[in-house]
């Protein structure tokens, strides 16, 4: 079993920027990969960026060149800066970790983009 809690979502501005935060615990020697998905009213969730233990990057093309994804120390965190934010980024995003044939997810935190 995997629990991920993440943070740090919020209202921010068109250009601006925010760091979300997901924190695994649980059986978490056996995470590889960690991911960030998100999904807007109306719309199906997709997937934004993955990291390998091993760092191995994948993003999705809307975020290239504007978004990071990152691993903590410990590996047990992943983190996504999100910088020159558009208001086509508003929607919730959630943390993901695939693990023995199964999706875990976490509760998911609200990202708003509008002026």
């Amino acid at each position: 079993q995997v629990h991920l809690v993440e943070s740090g979502g919020g209202l921010v501005q068109p250009g601006g920027s925010l760091r979300l935060s997901c924190a695994a615990s649980g059986s978490i020697f056996s995470i590889n990969t960690m991911g960030w998905y998100r999904q807007a009213p109306g719309k199906e969730r997709e997937l934004v960026a993955t990291i390998t233990r091993g760092g191995s990057t994948n993003l999705a093309d809307s975020v290239k060149g504007r978004f990071t994804i990152s691993r903590g120390n410990v590996k047990n965190t992943v983190y996504l800066q999100m910088n020159s934010l558009k208001p086509e980024d508003t929607a919730v995003y959630y943390c993901d970790v695939p693990l023995w044939g199964l999706d875990y997810w976490g509760q998911g935190t609200q990202v708003t983009v509008s002026s």
